[in-house]
């Protein structure tokens, strides 16, 4: 048991991480962080849209960011690493923390979920899907979807090549669950095969060659019922 609670509280340390990212880094656009452990310490890397934010005056924000996490989260000598995202429109969390903050300025959650579809598929991706669960129009809980291109739900392709991220729009009648789901343009199936420097083609069969005419042999004539041998008279 003792590997397991070890495993288990590590990943709930990198969860409660993650939620502490998400609220420290809001106004600079929080896009994912990734936690490496290496010989080192601990390699915190953020993905944001505006990394100067975080960054602050002279490497300011992140100094304090750092002693912070190294106090609450117990983490060896971490160290914090920030990337700017080159497509936000992409990045399934960033896209989310999006959505999020249109529904709680009070946009209508289709104008917000059909926008949101809009602005990732012509950004070249290759589908995605937008999920908002929680009282939307009433009293009572609902969803509602909006996707469009390829989406996979299951297998491989959906726990490798889906991106997906989620945020919480938190309203007066109570909070809305953002969940966005998006497949990059670059997204291989395992069910696409090509042949390099050879185009595919399938073989057509040969065609047949036409019927040759036969002749048919004419009917034996048919006798009318009406016309036959006479009888004999007595018989």
């Amino acid at each position: 048991m003792g590997a397991e609670r070890k495993f288990i509280q590590e990943n709930m340390r990198r969860v409660l991480l993650k939620e502490y990212l998400v609220e420290q880094t809001k106004r600079a656009g929080f896009g994912g962080v990734d936690i490496t452990r290496t010989p080192m310490g601990t390699r915190v890397t953020l993905i944001c849209e505006r990394p100067g934010v975080i960054i602050g005056r002279r490497g300011e924000y992140v100094r304090q960011l750092t002693e912070t996490i190294a106090k609450n989260f117990h983490l060896d000598n971490p160290q914090i690493e920030v990337q700017e995202e080159k497509q936000p429109n992409l990045n399934a969390q960033l896209m989310a923390e999006k959505l999020a903050v249109a529904l709680e300025r009070g946009w209508h959650f289709r104008r917000a979920g059909h926008s949101t579809v809009r602005r990732i598929m012509e950004s070249g991706a290759r589908g995605c899907q937008v999920i908002l669960s929680g009282k939307l129009t009433g009293e009572r809980h609902r969803t509602e979807r909006f996707k469009s291109g390829t989406i996979k739900y299951c297998g491989t392709p959906a726990i490798y090549l889906m991106k997906k991220g989620f945020a919480q729009a938190r309203l007066k009648p109570g909070v809305i669950g953002v969940n966005v789901w998006i497949m990059p343009a670059n997204a291989k199936m395992p069910d696409e095969v090509s042949v390099a420097g050879k185009p595919i083609t399938v073989a057509q069969p040969a065609p047949l060659p036409p019927p040759e005419p036969t002749e048919l042999e004419p009917l034996p004539p048919v006798a009318d019922e009406g016309e036959g041998p006479a009888k004999e008279d007595g018989k």
